[in-house]
């Protein structure tokens, strides 16, 4: 007697599979030139690292580098909150300022009574404080002798 044929059929094709996703991929970047610049930029390998190389061996392009370097550093430090607070309060303030006093608004110059009331303001005060205090350790920020910005930013001394 004969005996039975084992087979089990493949299951129906139901989306592309990674081969057809692959084949896809690849045409779209030849279709968007993507595969002709990638070529390009292979055979014409030593020309264009000479021009990154010559761009940023050039003093102002290190000084850029350098500068993002440490703007990176102290956004680092910074808590993502109070930066939130300082920019939207610094974008507050502009707005104020920015806006045109109605004439029928200005006030008269305060003279001596008024300046003397405004010393005892604790409204004027608590706005104050603040700036007075940023001013303060700007001022002794800009007074800070610093060799090289990574020393000052790790505390390592440079190697000379």
């Amino acid at each position: 007697m004969a005996e039975p044929i084992q087979y089990t059929p493949r299951p129906a094709k139901i989306g592309p599979d990674a081969h057809d996703e692959l084949e896809r991929l690849l045409q779209s970047m030849h279709e968007h030139g993507v595969l002709r610049m990638a070529n390009d930029l292979v055979a014409a390998n030593t020309q264009w690292t000479q021009i990154i190389v010559d761009g940023l061996s050039k003093a102002g392009s290190r000084k850029t580098v350098q500068n993002l370097s440490i703007l990176l550093m102290v956004l680092s430090r910074i808590e993502p909150g109070d930066f939130y607070k300082m920019l939207f309060a610094l974008r507050d303030s502009l707005e104020y300022l920015a806006r045109p006093e109605p004439a029928a608004d200005k006030p008269e110059p305060p003279g001596i009574r008024g300046a003397y009331r405004m010393l005892k303001d604790d409204a004027l005060w608590r706005g104050l404080r603040p700036l007075l205090g940023a001013l303060k350790a700007f001022g002794e920020g800009l007074d800070r002798k610093v060799d090289t910005p990574i020393s000052a930013f790790t505390g390592k001394p440079t190697e000379h």
